[in-house]
């Protein structure tokens, strides 16, 4: 029989098998299976206050080379009608895509509150379809203003450093669900018949509450009952009241006015009734235990003060004061949109030693320096006090030692006084600090003399709850140090912004947004955080269009009275405000998501116009320029680097990125604008600062080369002349970094992107010099602020973290492709650096999970690969000729499952679909 007799013959086999499975009520399925719904990047999210939200979901699959062409997507009023296929709110129908992200919901009209039901499917290459995806759910927020028109903010009519606000209602039977919107400033606890309500901490989010107020969309069935009920709310100052007291450290004074909250809950009863209660003047108003409050100097919390059953049903609240209605602080309501991923508890840190310098003061060390929150169990006399002092270091004498968080100004410390009632347990409200170690001091209550014992304590690290989704380890046992180290400072500083410190600063400084942006992005999903900081620079900016270098801007840096005066340059850097303009852009990158464009575009353009307002014939010359930058003084304002390099750079810069991004959202002629401007300032910029005898820029120094390098400001043909210079700075220093805050990142890119990881391996494969190795000889157990861990510098800062970036880009290899952004095309190039034998890196991206892992040993190199389904790779396998490659055990010329590109640079080009690959490299091969 010959060959197309036999095909013919397959594939009339094939089709009655086909048919045989339909008649008996089978479907062929497809090779794609639709997982991990999300909205608006959250899975069953609450409280969605867009009214045409954007879908996600993933694909996996067992089978290579796998893609959607087709999804239909079903949303439903009830999860009865989902289960039936009835998409009464929107049937898509079967539309010819492969996209899996940002698809927006384009059903029927959503209202405020509404919960919701999805599912997907889809079809493979082959046109199978999958299938129905498991039920995913959202519920709304508050569409509009009028909605909020039965609530009303309320507060006291005193100033108290924490309220307690009560109500009591009744719930009919036959109470199908219960839903409460709710924001409390500056920070809240909500709780239903006397239970919290919810894990998180400091609700809602720290913004420019004059800009924007946040609310939660929580759900209350639960913790609801027929007959009466009792809604408690507890509220703190937060940021949005900073206030100091005698020998409490402060970072700054301030205030958006007393303690406020708006909040109305919803009742939907089985026979189609609603209920709606709302703040008002019923509510009932009344001090809380903690006596004094604030973010920077602590918490002082009297148990004597507790009123017992406050948040329960038939307390008597006849002694509280009526809450009075008063104006909200000026900031619109805004529910997930412009949130970040809610602040949780995710480990308990016991001491590991104690030690006791004298009487009544025991130093516990909890083996870690984190973000952590105090829980206490505690005996003893009323009256008496436990005081525990937070710090990252201890001192010669046995105390600790607050010189890092700022302790020259003032201490910040949890204080508990007890009610004298058994063994009683403190668990902190509303205050955090960055510490490793706990100086507990125990008093006598007055004209006593017994002191308090303390049972236990613990620290309870807190931090975003934004998703971790990558892993790397390999070969080195410093690099996977340094790596965790870098992470212990990621995570602390993680909250509802990014912080710089977790004690004496905890602003939003803007320069960490983008510089360590890939660093970070690579071990946390941060596309919701991202989101809300870009909504806090909006907020943030000034008239005059600056974009201040913190976000929210709470520490001010200008004159009083004339907000466009600076009086330093910590409030307008170039480096740190260009966040406005390229975290937008590194969204795109890392997650194909226009949405910032859509938002903050004008904002972005009014920036980069300010700009142009400082410059001179292109040049910008103010700012911090290469801030902590390793010099002969101590580290602050650039020593090495012209401040006007790195402002001119950046302003360069953001005009590129604004002329991709006006291409994009269809703005040819502003593209064009923009992209000009661009090129007139590349010129000024190497006019300027570029030396044609030394072949170098400015002073040569390694942030003045790496800059231009990177954004490609370079001429072409001094490229090579301009990596010469940076890589004889880095040998003469004896393999020593010197860049900074802003330099270093450069640095890594410069180097890495040009094929010259070996210097960057010999740089920080190293623990004598000040490096990420001296750090961890130092002690340190999270990345400090100064390369040479100096005891007054933060011992928790994650702006010198750019290291990690390199371990997952170049040494594990995976990296997102400009031309395929959110990772839709993926570039597998890994870097066998050193001495290393073996590196292993995986990174869940939005489109799915992405792996490599490599070894190498005598002749022979392998490289192992997973693809997400929906995705290609182009793999850069390091060979000197395809002669030596192999995939899956054949020759890469000869594979039908690896397209050969080309060979370049010592790589061997490959191009593959979703699936597992194995390329192997051998000398054998070439005979």
């Amino acid at each position: 029989m010959n060959s197309k007799a036999n095909a013919s013959l397959l594939g009339w086999g094939a089709l009655t098998l086909a048919f045989v499975a339909v008649a008996a009520g089978f479907e062929t399925r497809a090779g794609l299976v639709p997982t991990d719904l999300r909205c608006e990047y959250y899975v069953d999210p609450l409280g969605v206050d867009v009214p045409q939200p954007r879908l996600f979901w993933k694909l996996t699959s067992a089978e290579r080379g796998q893609y959607q062409t087709a999804y239909q997507i079903l949303v439903s009023s009830t999860p009865e009608l989902l289960a039936r296929d009835i998409g009464d709110l929107w049937d898509s129908g079967k539309v010819a895509s492969d996209e899996t992200a940002h698809i927006r919901y384009a059903g029927k009209p959503l209202n405020s509150s509404q919960r919701v039901f999805w599912k997907v499917r889809v079809w493979d290459k082959s046109g199978r379809v999958s299938s129905w995806s498991k039920p995913a759910t959202w519920t709304m927020g508050v569409l509009t203003e009028a909605d909020w028109a039965h609530a009303a903010w309320i507060g006291a009519r005193t100033n108290y450093q924490t309220l307690l606000l009560r109500r009591e209602f009744v719930v009919r039977p036959g109470l199908r669900r219960a839903l409460i919107h709710i924001c409390g400033l500056g920070q809240y606890e909500l709780t239903a018949n006397g239970t919290r309500v919810g894990d998180d901490f400091f609700p809602p989010g720290w913004t420019k509450y004059d800009k924007t107020c946040l609310y939660d969309t929580r759900e209350l069935t639960g913790y609801l009952r027929p007959g009466t009920n009792a809604i408690g709310i507890l509220l703190g100052n937060g940021m949005y009241h900073v206030e100091g007291a005698p020998g409490r450290f402060r970072k700054f004074r301030g205030s958006f006015g007393p303690l406020r909250a708006i909040a109305q809950i919803r009742l939907e009863y089985k026979d189609g009734s609603t209920e709606v209660i709302c703040t008002d003047s019923r509510w009932r108003a009344h001090p809380g235990p903690i006596t004094f409050g604030c973010v920077f100097g602590g918490e002082d919390f009297d148990a004597r003060l507790v009123q017992h059953g406050w948040d329960k049903p038939g307390y008597d609240d006849s002694s509280w004061e009526p809450a009075i209605v008063m104006q909200g602080p000026g900031g619109k309501l805004r529910g997930l949109s412009c949130a970040a991923p809610p602040i949780r508890a995710f480990e308990v840190f016991k001491p590991i030693s104690a030690t006791s310098p004298t009487n009544g003061v025991t130093v516990y060390d909890l083996g870690q320096n984190a973000s952590i929150m105090v829980r206490l169990e505690v005996r003893g006399p009323a009256g008496s006090v436990v005081r525990v002092v937070p710090a990252e270091l201890i001192d010669t004498n046995g105390f600790v030692d607050r010189g890092s968080c700022g302790g020259r100004r003032g201490l910040a410390y949890w204080q508990y006084t007890l009610a004298g009632r058994g063994t009683e347990k403190y668990e902190a409200k509303f205050f955090y600090h960055g510490a490793r170690y706990l100086q507990v001091e125990r008093y006598p209550a007055p004209g006593q003399s017994e002191l308090p014992a303390v049972r236990s304590i613990v620290g309870v690290v807190v931090h975003s709850a934004s998703e971790p989704v990558g892993e790397f380890d390999c070969s080195n046992p410093l690099f996977n140090r340094i790596r965790k180290l870098v992470r212990w400072a990621q995570r602390s500083n993680m909250m509802s912004v990014l912080t710089d410190c977790p004690h004496r600063e905890r602003l939003g400084w803007l320069e960490q947004y983008h510089l360590n942006g890939p660093a970070i992005r690579y071990e946390f999903d941060l596309n919701a955080l991202y989101t809300k900081g870009m909504n806090d620079m909006a907020d943030s900016q000034l008239e005059n269009g600056l974009v201040p270098t913190t976000a929210p801007e709470y520490a001010i840096f200008r004159d009083p009275n004339d907000p466009t005066r600076l009086r330093n340059n910590f409030g307008d850097s170039p480096e740190w405000s260009s966040a406005a303009v390229i975290v937008p852009w590194q969204q795109y990158l890392f997650a194909g998501d226009t949405e910032l464009f859509r938002r903050h575009y004008d904002m972005m353009k009014r920036y980069v116009a300010y700009l142009s307002s400082r410059a001179t014939n292109h040049i910008v010359n103010h700012g911090l320029g290469d801030w902590y930058d390793i010099g002969t003084n101590a580290p602050g304002v650039s020593q090495l680097t012209p401040v006007a390099l790195p402002a001119t750079a950046f302003y360069y810069y953001d005009n590129w990125v604004l002329a991709q991004v006006a291409a994009l959202l269809g703005k040819p002629d502003e593209a064009a604008e923009f992209a000009a401007r661009a090129d007139a300032i590349r010129a000024a910029f190497n006019r300027t600062f570029f030396d044609p005898q030394k072949r170098c820029y400015a002073t040569c120094s390694q942030t003045a080369n790496a800059i231009p390098l990177v954004m490609d400001i370079v001429e072409p043909s001094m490229r090579a002349p301009v990596l010469d210079a940076l890589v004889r700075d880095v040998r003469a220093r004896t393999n020593s970094v010197t860049a900074g805050d802003v330099g270093h990142r450069f640095l890594i890119r410069a180097l890495a992107d040009a094929g010259r990881s070996d210097v960057l391996y010999d740089m920080h494969n190293q623990s004598d010099r000040p490096g990420y190795g001296y750090q961890l000889k130092m002690g340190a157990t999270s990345l400090t602020e100064a390369w040479d861990a100096r005891r007054r510098s933060s011992q928790n800062h994650f702006m010198l973290g750019h290291i990690n970036e390199w371990f997952y880009h170049d040494i594990a290899g995976i990296r997102p492709d400009p031309t395929g952004p959110g990772f839709k095309k993926i570039i597998i190039a890994p870097q066998p650096v050193g001495d290393l034998t073996w590196a292993r890196a995986t990174y869940n991206s939005i489109r799915g999970k992405i792996s490599t892992e490599w070894h190498r040993h005598s002749a022979k190199f392998v490289l192992r690969v997973n693809i997400p389904p929906n995705t290609t790779a182009t793999v850069f396998v390091p060979s000197s000729s395809p002669r030596t490659v192999t995939v899956n055990g054949r020759r890469v010329t000869e594979s039908a499952e690896a397209q050969f590109l080309r060979q370049e640079a010592g790589h061997t080009v490959v191009r593959i679909g979703s699936g597992d690959y194995t390329f192997t490299v051998s000398a054998a091969l070439t005979r």
